[in-house]
């Protein structure tokens, strides 16, 4: 029985936008310029992490002695440095999917652990901004992802019951939050191929989000 969808939540780092890429690139050079060579390997453990979670992540892994403030701050003007000058593309299939959507009346929010200032500004930036119904940011909520609670804010502001939305999703954490939050999760990879945990979770596997367009057809 094909479940009944009214609507769609989607991650938004290295899922409409290839974004998770630039951002490992701004760890590497903060982490050389403060000593600690190669914490841009670090960034498959903490995708989907908000950023209380993911400083406290490094404080475990390095010690309490790791600058998470200053590595914070200065990978955030790294990021916004490399944005202007390489720019953060969106992910193939991101217009089609959104517009297909909208048109045939499905209810569409982000559910980012990003903060609301740096996502509102790249989602405007993208263009893709007014497509959504609702928005719910990293620093709108206590629990970060695998908790199922940014998911479970963005059904409630949606208005719909978990059960009726599916979330699209490329790390771990995020797939782990949609299940948990009684969802339809849908894995759309990035920086890392789904394991066969993830696999377990997801209601579909797809290479890109012109294949979610192709599952919304079938239904």
């Amino acid at each position: 029985m094909q479940p009944k969808i009214r609507a769609l939540v989607f991650d938004m780092d290295g899922l409409l936008f290839d974004s998770e890429k630039v951002v490992q690139k701004s760890w590497y050079i903060a982490g050389e310029r403060l000593g600690y060579p190669n914490v841009g390997d670090h960034i498959y453990h903490t995708l989907g992490f908000n950023v209380v979670r993911r400083s406290r992540y490094f404080r475990e892994t390095f010690g309490e002695e790791f600058p998470v403030e200053t590595f914070n701050q200065m990978t955030r003007e790294i990021f916004y440095e490399l944005k202007e000058t390489e720019g953060v593309p969106k992910k193939p299939g991101v217009d089609e999917l959104l517009s297909y959507a909208k048109e045939e009346g499905y209810l569409l929010a982000v559910a980012t652990s990003s903060g609301e200032a740096y996502s509102r500004t790249l989602l405007k930036e993208g263009g893709i901004w007014d497509y959504f119904d609702a928005a719910v940011f990293g620093d709108m909520v206590t629990h970060a992802k695998p908790d199922p609670e940014i998911y479970l804010k963005a059904c409630e502001k949606l208005g719909v019951k978990p059960s009726e939305a599916a979330a699209l999703e490329d790390s771990p954490n995020g797939i782990r939050s949609a299940y948990a939050a009684g969802m339809y999760p849908i894995v759309i990879p990035d920086l890392v191929r789904p394991d066969e945990e993830i696999k377990s979770l997801s209601t579909w596997q797809c290479e890109s989000l012109f294949d979610v367009i192709s599952i919304l057809k079938e239904k």
